[in-house]
């Protein structure tokens, strides 16, 4: 992370600029070429999240889906953040037990669901939140599936060392172009391995996710199938109110976008064959999510209705106690300008 990274969201209050978020993003077309990249485009960080829909690809590849007969929005569950309301749980936990396997099965641990309402109906009722509600559970029973398919050791499926592991890492090195065995790793949120890669190759992966002519036909139609997933099902991919929900909504079914945890966020803009990476470097979700509209406003992948309608998430307002609009969040002049 460089300290010269330039300014890309700015919040205010009032006429004058309150804070600042700094960071890091990179644009790359069908030909490998960086189109536009603002600040250090070649520091090395962890994707988190923003590369749910690369990790789900071992799931349809290895003809575990095909198998196991999952159903588009189970897909669209593997590359979830979800926000832990009773549609996303009760999706992951009719699917794992149809593969014969239940939350305790989950290596993800347990959290209270981060949507709110969800939360509260949680809390009422007197129930502890369990694996099911944990953000990742679609994508550990996307593991789980791989590993009832092949043959794997369900117990232990998070390590490093774990065939599963193996194969996502595998899938990350193939459409980054990144050796990873050697690269920083470490453990994410949900327990599985996360390795350092530059933004640029990040970029680079999702725009392979854009353009997947560039691929063999067993990895393109992996690809089409999670693309036609999320952008079909975007509510399991995040939830009531989130920006990934809405965006992919509005846009469908032209943009895949995926935020990440610590201000990551990874997109493709299908129809024009692009891929975006973006890091801030303070770990703000809401500076990457505007840095992410943005850019894709910049890149013309929205036009001024769809700005319209969703300016309270591209731009949102800052409030006070009363509710009472006070600032603004939004993209400094140097993300939006030529």
């Amino acid at each position: 992370m460089q300290p010269a990274n330039p300014i890309l969201v700015e919040v205010t209050r009032g006429p004058a600029v309150e804070s600042v978020h700094r960071g890091s993003a990179v644009i790359v077309d069908r030909r490998g070429r960086v189109v536009r990249f603002w600040g250090d485009m070649n520091q090395a960080i962890f994707p988190r999240s923003a590369v749910k829909s690369l990790q789900a690809i071992p799931l349809v590849r290895t003809g575990a889906a095909r198998a196991l007969d999952l159903s588009p929005e189970e897909i669209a569950m593997a590359c979830a953040s979800h926000g832990g309301e009773p549609v996303h749980t009760a999706t992951v936990s009719e699917w794992l037990g149809r593969i014969g396997l239940g939350p305790r099965d989950l290596e993800c641990g347990a959290h209270p669901p981060t949507d709110s309402d969800a939360r509260l109906g949680l809390a009422g009722l007197g129930q502890a939140p369990s694996p099911l509600h944990n953000n990742c559970s679609g994508k550990h029973a996307g593991f789980l599936s791989v590993c009832r398919h092949l043959g794997f050791p369900a117990r232990g499926y998070t390590r490093a060392d774990h065939p599963v592991q193996e194969l996502v890492r595998d899938t990350l090195e193939e459409f980054t172009g990144c050796p990873l065995r050697d690269a920083a790793r470490g453990v994410d949120g949900c327990g599985i391995p996360v390795f350092g890669i530059p933004l640029r190759a990040l970029a680079t992966a999702m725009m392979k996710f854009s353009a997947p002519e560039q691929l063999d036909e067993p990895t393109a139609e992996a690809v089409r199938t999670i693309r036609g997933a999320m952008t079909g099902h975007p509510y399991l991919v995040a939830g009531r109110d989130q920006f990934c929900t809405l965006v992919m909504d509005a846009l469908a079914p032209d943009v895949v976008v995926k935020t990440g945890a610590e201000g990551t966020c990874c997109a493709a803009i299908l129809n024009q064959g692009l891929g975006i990476a973006i890091k801030i470097d303070d770990g703000a979700a809401r500076a990457s999510e505007v840095a992410a509209g943005a850019i894709l406003r910049f890149m013309e992948a929205m036009d001024d209705s769809h700005y319209a309608a969703l300016r309270s998430t591209l731009e949102p307002d800052v409030l006070n106690a009363a509710g009472l609009k006070v600032g603004v969040i939004r993209a400094s002049a140097t993300l939006t300008q030529d």
